[in-house]
């Protein structure tokens, strides 16, 4: 399996993402939607999943299902970011601007995740 550095940048990337959830969860639980239930659960298993989906990405027979996976996973996330904006206590102190920069960013990485189910 011979696939270019960026998938495995991309790999890296959700791995260590995911490894976040476990190792500083606080940080994601003042971003949680107060509309979902179990906010440490949720955080633990998208963590999970990250993780899961990084490690996908590395095997010829699990990189597409992990791609579509991926993208399932960036737009639920799409939740969080608006939700961000709804409020100032939702923003969790960050600035609006790169509040606002994070939804076309969320759409970028989907992107860069589709571009490798034609490699």
């Amino acid at each position: 399996m011979d696939y270019p550095w960026h998938l495995y940048l991309m790999a890296l990337i959700y791995v260590l993402a995911g490894t976040f959830h476990f190792i500083k969860p606080k940080i994601y639980l003042r971003i949680m939607p107060r509309y979902l239930p179990a906010h440490r659960k949720l955080i633990f298993l998208s963590g999970a999943f990250e993780i899961l989906l990084g490690i996908g990405l590395l095997f010829e027979e699990t990189k597409n299902y992990a791609i579509y996976g991926i993208i399932l996973m960036l737009l639920v996330f799409l939740l969080v970011h608006f939700y961000m904006l709804s409020s100032k206590k939702a923003g969790a102190g960050f600035p609006v601007w790169a509040l606002i920069l994070r939804i076309p960013l969320q759409f970028l990485l989907i992107y860069w995740a589709w571009y490798y189910l034609q490699i």
